[in-house]
């Protein structure tokens, strides 16, 4: 007889499992927010939390961000830590007060007596969703002094990135792409780090996901298979691509990235968040900084453009910086050694 087909989990599941588990291993852990309980979130990420928890530590919370986000606060101020979830990124604007000015502030106005062990989940990037509900924002929250910042981009840091926030003594906000939350993990399982191992990922250090001789990719979260797969796709070329995945802008491990520009002296951002004052322009000018004057042969940047996202499918593609967008600029790069 056959054995049954071994069930692949989605991301949402990864998530709502570490999660579950860390609130088995703290008991201080609640997690707030609009459809977490009953519904399991809307895109699954709390599943069966409520069930196993009770209504006390998974709160459905009314669509109020400003107020339940203040929740959070309070509840990290008086020894709980709360997960709180903000449906989509386009809606932390509604709650920026209580993130900037007072779960970003507090620790260090009160002289470090007061930590603030909050974590904000919320989902970025697009799905064919719009301008209102498809922007990343993660270059916004990253500008915010006090604040940790996340972004995972595999199912193996969607667990450890995860893991290791809900037990950070400081506030962070972790962006959960759209796109890959209702994927199976083996989809975009990567071979640098293995499947969906149960560890902490530190925050602030980054991963070389492809090493490479000619060109280095820095990018973040869903974009970097999109470079994974523009990096294969020109390897036949004779173009030979190195990937690194920041994992988090806030702290932001600028080692890893000028480890691989001291080989390929070329550098290349890509980004789905915004070109103007955001992470793309940040990196570009840490890597000078770092590295010194003349040390980059060539710099590129490969971002959303600065327009609200279209709403048809084939101006959302137009404008985002996909697979293909990346495999052209790396042979544009290429021709212009």
């Amino acid at each position: 007889m056959n054995a049954p087909a071994k069930k692949i989990p989605t991301v949402s599941f990864l998530i709502a499992e570490t999660i579950g588990r860390e609130m088995e291993r703290d008991p201080s852990i609640l997690v707030l927010g609009e459809d977490v309980g009953g519904l399991g979130g809307v895109f699954n990420c709390t599943r069966g939390l409520q069930e196993q928890f009770g209504e006390w530590r998974v709160r459905d919370t009314p669509i109020a961000e400003m107020g339940f986000v203040g929740m959070g606060v309070g509840l990290a101020m008086s020894g709980y830590r709360p997960v709180v979830e903000i449906m989509f990124a386009d809606f932390l604007g509604v709650c920026l007060e209580q993130i900037v000015n007072a779960a970003a502030k507090i620790p260090y106005m009160s002289g470090g007596r007061v930590t603030m062990p909050l974590v904000i989940r919320t989902a970025a990037g697009s799905i064919g969703s719009a301008a209102q509900h498809s922007q990343c924002l993660w270059g916004m929250m990253a500008y915010w002094p006090g604040l940790k910042v996340v972004a995972p981009s595999c199912p193996a840091d969607y667990r450890g990135l995860t893991a290791s926030a809900l037990r950070s003594e400081d506030p962070v906000v972790i962006f959960e792409h759209k796109s890959q939350l209702n994927r199976k993990s083996d989809l975009f399982a990567r071979p640098d780090i293995g499947p969906q191992p149960e560890h902490l990922v530190p925050i602030g250090k980054a991963s070389l996901a492809r090493d490479g001789t000619d060109v280095t990719i820095v990018t973040i979260s869903a974009a970097v298979e999109w470079a994974l797969n523009a990096a294969e796709s020109v390897a036949g070329e004779g173009i030979d691509a190195a990937v690194v995945d920041l994992r988090s802008l806030v702290p932001m491990d600028m080692e890893t990235v000028t480890s691989s520009l001291a080989k390929t002296g070329r550098l290349l951002v890509v980004d789905e968040d915004f070109r103007s004052f955001a992470m793309s322009g940040e990196v570009v000018a840490r890597a000078v900084e770092a590295m010194g004057p003349g040390a980059l042969r060539q710099v590129r940047r490969l971002c959303m453009p600065d327009v609200p996202l279209p709403a048809a499918k084939s101006l959302e593609d137009a404008v985002m910086p996909g697979p293909e967008k990346i495999a052209a600029t790396l042979r544009d790069m290429a021709e212009g050694a």
